[in-house]
């Protein structure tokens, strides 16, 4: 059971259901402003960057298995203060160009501020995986305050998100310490989700370069 111990002055938040009920609106607030991002490109270009759409809440014994990694007590400020991924979003797109696309999007929303980006498409992590994440600040406008919740944005393609998902899932079951083979064959793997990203990319630019009239 969490320690209730809480500076209200630090975060405005007391309770484990008052936690529940920012970082949800969190990801509703961010939710809306994707979809309307997603639509308004759409009516001006013809053209939907983003393919789908997760979001979720960290469950309170994550959270807590992550404070004692980092050496914290299990209390809801520290929650707040230490634990950035409580409310995550993923953000699935076609291609590359559509990642960067979209965090451009996000980072001119005067109301959202940007804590931090993590580029893992530029510089890969050692195992291969490739994403791009963004630490977000959003208000959220409560009946008698104002306060703010950490949303971590994860963008990647559809290639990208199937690679992660086998990664995560063998990480866990070996515990990170997976047989070697497996790692190589992983980091390879990645190589081709690289190569496929690459050439879907160029092949979609060719086909937008070529005039619909013209047989071939």
């Amino acid at each position: 059971m969490m320690n209730r111990t809480y500076n209200r002055e630090a975060s405005q938040v007391e309770t484990w259901t008052e936690v529940i009920l920012v970082y949800n609106s969190a990801l509703k607030e961010v939710g809306t402003k994707l979809e309307i991002l997603n639509d308004e490109f759409q009516h001006i270009h013809r053209y939907n960057p983003i393919e789908h759409i997760k979001s979720r809440i960290k469950t309170s014994e994550s959270i807590v298995k992550k404070l004692k990694r980092y050496g914290y007590e299990s209390t809801i400020e520290n929650m707040v203060k230490y634990v950035n991924d409580i409310a995550g979003i993923r953000i699935i797109c076609s291609f590359t160009s559509d990642i960067y696309r979209i965090a451009e999007m996000i980072s001119h929303q005067d109301d959202i501020e940007i804590l931090s980006i993590k580029d893992y498409i530029e510089h890969p992590k050692e195992s291969g995986y490739k994403s791009y994440h963004m630490l977000i600040n959003v208000p959220i406008f409560l009946s008698d305050r104002l306060v703010h919740a950490k949303v971590e944005l994860q963008i990647r393609t559809v290639a990208m998100d199937f690679w992660a998902s086998l990664e995560h899932k063998i990480r866990y079951k070996f515990e990170g310490k997976a047989p070697l083979h497996i790692k190589e064959e992983l980091i390879r793997c990645a190589g081709m989700v690289s190569d496929l990203d690459a050439r879907m990319m160029a092949l979609n630019e060719e086909i937008h370069s070529l005039p619909v009239d013209k047989e071939y």
